[in-house]
């Protein structure tokens, strides 16, 4: 009888462990994820309306303005988190947009913030986080580019550090190796479907001639031209950025859309026909590991909708600051600390 008591008290005593176990993983969860779709709907009814006309607008002066914020958003998330951390402007050149990796951020994506910020300051003053700008017009830059709609979860605080020295190395680089990029997406609770779908963004992508020179010219001893990549592509490439063109000329992405306007999967159908434009991009075919997703992909453009939406949501909660972290910024370039109260950016630039 008393060997039972005691088993009947073991237990009780290890239900009652792990319902405080439970409990501690929701803290831990909600204090990492204190995010919520309503987070605005009292104290900012108007936000969504007011970010969605304005990346429209911009879109229709020009159409880079998507693929432009659309990457912003991603090279903010990946270093230091979700903050707006890369729109700080310092004037001694050290902030993460003066990073090498970041120089080629076009300054649309930066406008468009900047100014949706100021929008939405002039009915909601102090109140919304440029970090939730950003995140919000990244959705609609997806959606007028004909891609998925999604909620955006809300309730960031903007970071208060941003340094070049944070950049190196936390960014992909169009030569990395499937492996590479795997565990850099890893590290920041991203599976290998996360970044198959991911990656499907360089649908509206484009880039310099210099970031991909080495596949069409200078491979190796033996093949000039990396030998996964079409000959008809890499023959249009070579015409596109012949030998001393200036390097930051800018081709698309899609080599069947001149423009990249379309957001839709024929980036994995490229990857499929050997024209992937980084070795990052066609890794994903050449490597057996994630060539199954980009095949169903390519074949069902629903499922990628819909590993894109997943993907984007569980991107927009890397690294986030909530609560009492951070502040809310009044100007997108600068904390508030070091911002006269009186000034008002109407531009913001980067160089091309």
């Amino acid at each position: 009888m008393l060997s039972r008591e005691k088993a009947r008290k073991k237990m009780e005593d290890q239900r009652i462990l792990c319902s405080i176990l439970v409990i501690i993983m929701m803290v831990i969860e909600g204090g990492e994820a204190q995010l919520s779709e309503n987070f605005y709907s009292a104290s900012c009814p108007r936000l969504k309306n007011i970010v969605k006309k304005v990346v429209i607008k911009r879109y229709n002066q020009n159409f880079v303005t998507a693929q432009a914020t659309l990457r912003l958003f991603f090279h903010d998330c990946f270093v230091q988190g979700c903050d707006a951390s890369v729109m700080i402007l310092s004037p001694n050149g050290d902030a993460e947009k003066d990073s090498e990796d970041n120089l080629s951020l076009v300054g649309d994506g930066f406008d468009t913030i900047v100014e949706a910020k100021q929008a939405v300051e002039a009915v909601c003053p102090g109140v919304v986080s440029c970090s939730d700008i950003l995140a919000l017009a990244t959705r609609d830059a997806v959606v007028v580019t004909g891609g998925p709609s999604y909620n955006v979860e809300l309730g960031r605080r903007d970071g208060l550090r941003s340094k070049k020295s944070d950049v190196t190395k936390h960014l992909p680089d169009p030569d990395n190796k499937f492996n590479e990029l795997l565990n850099m997406f890893t590290k920041h609770g991203l599976n290998q479907t996360d970044l198959v779908a991911l990656s499907g963004a360089h649908t509206i992508g484009a880039a310099h001639c210099s970031k991909f020179s080495k596949r069409i010219y200078n491979y190796s001893q033996s093949s000039p031209v990396d030998p996964t990549m079409n000959p008809i592509y890499a023959l249009l490439l070579q015409q596109q950025c012949p030998p001393g063109v200036n390097p930051k000329k800018v081709v698309p992405m899609d080599p069947a859309r001149p423009r990249s306007k379309t957001f839709d999967n024929l980036y994995y159908q490229n990857l499929i026909a050997g024209m992937g434009l980084f070795t990052s991009d066609q890794e994903l075919f050449t490597n057996p590991a994630s060539r199954p997703t980009v095949i169903d992909f390519a074949n069902n453009p629903g499922n990628f909708n819909a590993a894109f939406v997943t993907a984007m949501r569980k991107l927009g909660r890397v690294g986030v600051k909530t609560g009492k972290q951070g502040e809310i910024r009044r100007n997108c370039a600068a904390f508030n600390e070091h911002l006269n109260p009186k000034e008002i950016t109407t531009k913001f630039r980067v160089k091309p």
